[in-house]
């Protein structure tokens, strides 16, 4: 099964770029920019990485994300996660940035979907992989300052295909994100939203009515409303996944105990996905390994996940029927 699993073609629709960053391009990129760390070594830092809760990696998270000044960094960065993707066999990736972690701290907008943008098409060329960008606007900051944000954003419209909400969840509602959401559809962006990782089922649905949301980020807590999860099965609503990542941050005590195994029994779009992995242990092979061990997922369960991380995917139907046929015939030859 561990074989069937390395070798399986993946998409990845869940991951931060800036959760992609590893100790050891942290602290280069520190010496690089001159940029004060308060650990003294890798291992030091890695060790910092035990969260009690979303809010705790979040403060890590940012205090790294401030060794990221430059385009090449940047370029740097998205192209160390696609190295490392590439080796998992993930066929596209759907990459979330934060651009308010960068343009707050005086890095213009540009520089960072600049050096991400050159990564990416890099990564076309020479790996093979397929990418898509989006932009997240972060839920602890007001949506005046999200609104500045797409405005900033509008003329890269060609290199970002949709917009995100991520960050601290608790006491931030989509219901606060209306009218930025509302501009971004009208400019033409696809739609996610992080809801029901930390936050309650409501969260999820408000994603979907509110904020015109095409697929749910986490949703894990979705397990616990039976009415919206009819709801996410019958419109095939994809929830984009992050195990590792629940476990990390104490939204299951357990894998044994994630949703994820009784979501995709209850007929849900299920896909999985690494979220940060450079902070939560694993990239997306490792995400699909620890929760097939853990909730006895057979060929069957990992070939819907993988079939379900195309079909969510923001690709043309041509191009997502090719990775299908891929990934089929690569189950029917193992």
């Amino acid at each position: 099964m561990e074989k069937f699993i390395r070798g399986l073609p993946k998409a990845e629709l869940h991951v931060h770029i800036e959760g992609s960053l590893e100790p050891e391009l942290l602290f280069q990129l520190a010496r690089r920019n001159g940029v004060p760390i308060r650990f003294d070594s890798v291992r030091a830092l890695r060790e910092s990485y035990r969260f009690t809760g979303l809010q705790s990696f979040l403060d890590i998270y940012h205090e790294g994300a401030a060794v990221l000044i430059t385009e090449r960094d940047f370029y740097d960065l998205t192209l160390a996660y696609l190295e490392k993707a590439g080796s998992q066999n993930v066929r596209h990736a759907e990459i979330f940035f934060d651009p308010q972690t960068h343009t707050d701290r005086g890095v213009p907008f540009e520089t960072v979907v600049s050096g991400i943008h050159r990564a990416l098409e890099v990564g076309n060329r020479k790996l093979g992989i397929t990418s898509k960008l989006i932009l997240c606007f972060v839920r602890h900051l007001s949506e005046q300052r999200a609104m500045e944000t797409l405005e900033q954003a509008l003329p890269f419209k060609h290199r970002i295909v949709g917009v995100g909400l991520d960050s601290s969840e608790l006491g931030r509602p989509p219901e606060q994100f209306v009218n930025v959401f509302a501009r971004a559809r009208e400019e033409g962006f696809r739609v996610v939203a992080h809801a029901g990782e930390e936050g309650p089922p409501d969260y999820v649905s408000q994603a979907l009515d509110l904020l015109g949301a095409e697929r749910i980020d986490h949703g894990v807590r979705a397990i616990e409303d039976p009415e919206l999860m009819k709801r996410l099965a019958k419109e095939q609503i994809p929830l984009t996944v992050c195990p590792l990542s629940n476990v990390k941050l104490r939204v299951f005590a357990s894998m044994a105990e994630h949703s994820l195994g009784r979501l995709l029994d209850a007929g849900l779009r299920v896909t999985i996905n690494s979220d940060d992995p450079a902070y939560f242990g694993g990239y997306v092979t490792e995400n699909y390994l620890a929760a097939q061990r853990a909730l006895d997922l057979d060929r069957d369960r990992i070939h819907r996940l993988a079939a379900n991380g195309f079909r969510a995917s923001f690709i043309a139907e041509a191009e997502r029927n090719a990775f299908l046929e891929e990934l089929d015939d690569y189950v029917a030859a193992h």
